[in-house]
């Protein structure tokens, strides 16, 4: 199935949209919908993949789709921090190894993979051998450059192990030893297919701390050595021929028009093949338009100009109920992720009023007790979705569910956690802290997510009945991206990120106190806080303990630890629904809330 993402997390695009609802009680509401969700299932497909063999098809078609904005580059460096151009990006490269998630086992991608344990010494090896067939191809012409380890190796040392890079992937490559010192897990060539990760302690999950994709040596390596880190960075930007960008996946990129579209052409080189001996993908193009509304990209599905669409919650009547029958719709469960709203507690703001107020937890606490997701779920998401009230999904082995968010909607509740650090409604009801000063914040939220604004919405309006004023603001991602990154000046945001926890130990850069995504306070050098220490603790025992009993005590208590101190607050997890146009067969086609939409072996009817 879909490749999994190694330890890391960036900032992802949620496709969220404009929901006009109307104005009924929050009880008419949920009747509604509870009454239509049975309708709608039962005249939509439930097909989540359960592990079966994909069936042989045959070549050929052009694959139409769309996307919301413009990629920032093709670059796999600068696709770290913007998801856009990672989708754009990634199937011309490919990871080492592959997660099947529904065997909970890892199998090899482009590298077979071999794990050797010293205990004696408490070491590990985690070994590599590149399949040898893989090849960095120029659309159009003969021109084949071998991937070797060399490719791997200068990546992991010289890309992501550069800190000047600020790759995310480099906070992964080292381990904290019993002593307190960090070590770094080093790569070691073996020859030109083989190569090793040396880790100085046992892990319990190596091939998640290895897995990655890379760019090609032959090109990056120059690159650094003259230009440095802008040298790198500038390779591959918008304004570069597509056809010079070689390709190890699926595709090649051979157009790109700047808001218009994006035109790939199938690689005949890529190593995957069906059970026929096929090579794969079966389509021989793909052409993916820029189209940032949402509703001009559903009257382009209606108009059959795209093959698939993922259904907004106003989309279902008219999608479901109102259907052609040139297409068929899919249903999921709940998203394993979910967004999430969190306060800035980084003290270059320290001069604000507002990082007084957000580094207190019982604030955060109180602001927890004043989201009303009943009321987002009946009005944004028609009844579609559940809260996420957990750290860890379902599919993660330490998942529990008695480890459960604690601060659920309650005014009297979030009026007493507000009081206990001495903030109170004037006799105007205005609230105010104890220096008299009104309770007033911002929350950004992206401009192409319009359904953000609706949740935004119901939260300033809850929000404002216990006298706080929150103001909206409205910025696009690349504003986003610096304020995360750069220059930290924002109140509280909602954003969703990339991976879903699957395994406790993903999320390198975000859970501990030093990562460049550790969103509330990211990059310090010690912890700021005795819970945060705590939980960089947790997470590197965590990492390094096998034994499922004690990993079960140390990953409860760190679960446990974010539900108190909230430093991010889950929104929701919204059911899915997935439209595919019928001219493509859908015996290779799978929808489910791990894997999303499977559509690698599809092919013409």
């Amino acid at each position: 199935m879909k490749y999994l993402l190694s330890i890391v997390f960036f900032i992802s695009i949620l496709f969220f949209s404009c929901t006009k609802h109307e104005e009924l009680s929050l009880e008419e509401l949920e009747g509604r919908t509870a009454e239509g969700l049975e309708e709608i299932l039962a005249k939509t497909v439930s097909k989540p993949w359960r592990g079966e063999a994909f069936l042989p098809g045959r070549q050929g078609g052009t694959w139409h789709s769309v996307m919301n904005e413009d990629p920032k580059s093709f670059n796999l460096l600068i696709a770290e921090q913007d998801s856009t151009t990672s989708s754009v990006v990634g199937s011309m490269h490919d990871y080492l190894v592959d997660y099947d998630v529904v065997a909970r086992a890892w199998k090899g991608r482009a590298a077979e993979p071999e794990i050797s344990v010293n205990e004696k010494d408490n070491t590990m090896r985690v070994i590599y051998t590149l399949r040898d067939d893989l090849y960095w191809s120029y659309y159009n012409s003969g021109r084949k450059v071998k991937v070797t380890s060399d490719d791997v190796i200068f990546w992991y040392n010289e890309i992501c192990g550069d800190s000047e890079f600020q790759s995310s992937g480099y906070y992964g490559q080292f381990l904290l030893m019993p002593d307190g010192s960090e070590t770094h897990i080093d790569i070691q060539r073996i020859d030109d297919r083989t190569f090793a990760f040396l880790f100085p302690r046992i892990i319990d999950e190596p091939l998640l701390m290895t897995n990655m994709d890379f760019g090609p040596r032959h090109i990056y390596e120059p690159a650094k050595r003259q230009g440095g880190v802008e040298g790198v960075k500038n390779l591959f930007n918008v304004s570069a021929d597509p056809k010079t960008i070689p390709s190890m996946g699926e595709w090649f990129l051979t157009e790109y028009t700047p808001g218009q579209r994006l035109v790939y052409k199938r690689n005949p080189d890529y190593w995957r093949k069906d059970a026929n001996n096929v090579s794969l993908p079966y389509t021989q193009e793909m052409i993916v338009r820029i189209i940032p509304d949402e509703n001009t990209q559903l009257l382009l599905f209606r108009n059959g100009e795209i093959e698939s669409y993922r259904l907004r919650p106003e989309d279902l009547d008219g999608l479901v109920n109102r259907g052609s029958g040139s297409y068929t719709v899919f249903n999921s469960e709940g998203a394993l992720s979910a967004a999430f709203w969190s306060f800035n507690q980084n003290p270059v703001n320290k001069e604000k009023p507002q990082y007084e107020w957000f580094t207190l937890k019982e604030f955060r606490q109180a602001m927890s007790c004043l989201l009303n997701r009943d009321r987002i779920n009946a009005q944004v998401y028609r009844g579609l979705a559940e809260p996420k009230l957990n750290i860890f999904p379902e599919p993660n082995p330490y998942y529990n569910p008695s480890v459960t968010l604690q601060y659920l909607y309650d005014y009297r509740r979030a009026e007493e956690l507000l009081a206990s650090v001495g903030m109170k409604k004037d006799l105007f009801g205005v609230m105010r802290d104890s220096r008299k000063r009104r309770i007033e914040f911002d929350l950004v939220i992206r401009s192409e997510s319009t359904m953000y604004q609706d949740t935004a919405s119901i939260i300033m309006d809850e929000l404002s009945k216990m006298g706080i004023k929150l103001n909206i603001r409205v910025v696009d991602f690349q504003k986003q991206v610096e304020q995360l990154f750069s220059t930290f000046d924002w109140d509280s945001i909602l954003i969703g990120l990339s991976g879903s926890n699957i395994f406790p130990s993903q999320g390198s850069n975000v859970w501990p106190s030093s990562g460049n995504l550790h969103l509330w306070n990211p990059n310090q050098q010690t912890p700021a806080t005795e819970w945060e220490a705590r939980i960089d603790y947790l997470y590197n025992e965590g990492k390094f303990t096998i034994d499922r009993a004690k990993g079960k005590e140390i990953w409860d208590e760190f679960q446990a630890i974010l539900m108190e101190e909230c430093p991010i607050i889950y929104l929701m997890r919204s059911r899915g629904f997935w439209a595919l146009n019928n001219r493509w067969d859908p015996a290779n086609v799978y929808f489910d809330n791990m894997n999303g939409a499977e559509t690698n072996y599809i092919y013409l009817r």
